[in-house]
């Protein structure tokens, strides 16, 4: 496949304990300079990324709150692809003293095991919402949102198939965007399914793992393998459009 751009998880991926260490930050450095494209892909929330990341100016968009906030770092604008969460929904889990509970643009995030509150309540208000799992976090997010629609929206921003796209995680919530990839990438430390499915397993854990496929991807550009035939497009449900 000819790879134009690196879709990345941060947490357990690019990150290690919620940092980006120095030979990572300098491998995406090379990266970019090639003339290839960043894309960060992340369940977290916006702020507490901008807090921890400094460098995320590094990446051309971020997709984040796991596919429902684009947000591109060049020119500072954000852009929510669904309407922010009901009230009465977040107010019950405050009611219900759920903790910890962020509330996002999009997102609400919280701990296992509040799945179980959490789908109670949203059954009881009839909602049409879903529950992801990020390997002890719980992320609520409307039926439809995962990371493979917001990584298609970032897609579609700077004019890339997902054939010539390397995607690579660690965790539960990276497989749908990671199957929507022309070639999907595993951490050493992720989670066994995540790895029987990817179509590389890097030798090495977290940020070193993806230091290892940029230079693969840097030295022959992935020629070697064939990039996965696109998804239909009805795999991706109800793809959200947006222009930043």
């Amino acid at each position: 496949m000819d790879c134009l751009a690196l879709a990345t998880d941060y947490d357990g991926t690019l990150a290690t304990a919620g940092r980006v260490l120095p030979p990572t930050l300098a491998a995406l450095e090379r990266f970019k300079n090639s003339g290839r494209h960043l894309i960060l892909v992340t369940g977290r929330e916006l702020d507490e990324l901008l807090a921890i990341f400094p460098e995320v100016s590094l990446f051309e968009i971020v997709v984040a709150e796991n596919g429902a906030l684009l947000y591109c770092p060049a020119t500072g604008k954000e852009k929510p692809l669904h309407a922010a969460p009901p009230e009465a929904f977040v107010a019950r889990l405050r009611v219900e003293k759920i903790e910890p509970l962020s509330v996002g643009r999009v997102i609400i995030a919280t701990r296992e095991p509040n799945e179980i509150p959490v789908l109670k309540a949203i059954h009881d208000l009839g909602l049409e919402m879903q529950v992801i799992f990020n390997k002890g976090a719980v992320m609520v997010l409307p039926s439809g949102i995962n990371k493979a629609t917001g990584l298609q929206v970032a897609l579609d921003e700077i004019e890339i198939p997902p054939t010539q796209v390397a995607g690579i995680g660690d965790a539960e919530n990276d497989h749908a965007f990671l199957e929507w990839c022309g070639l999907s990438a595993a951490v050493a430390n992720a989670l066994p399914a995540l790895k029987e499915r990817a179509d590389f397993v890097t030798e090495r854990d977290h940020g070193a793992g993806v230091e290892g496929l940029i230079d693969r991807i840097l030295s022959d550009g992935l020629k070697n393998f064939r990039a996965r035939e696109p998804l239909p497009a009805a795999t991706l449900l109800a793809t959200p459009r947006a222009t930043l």
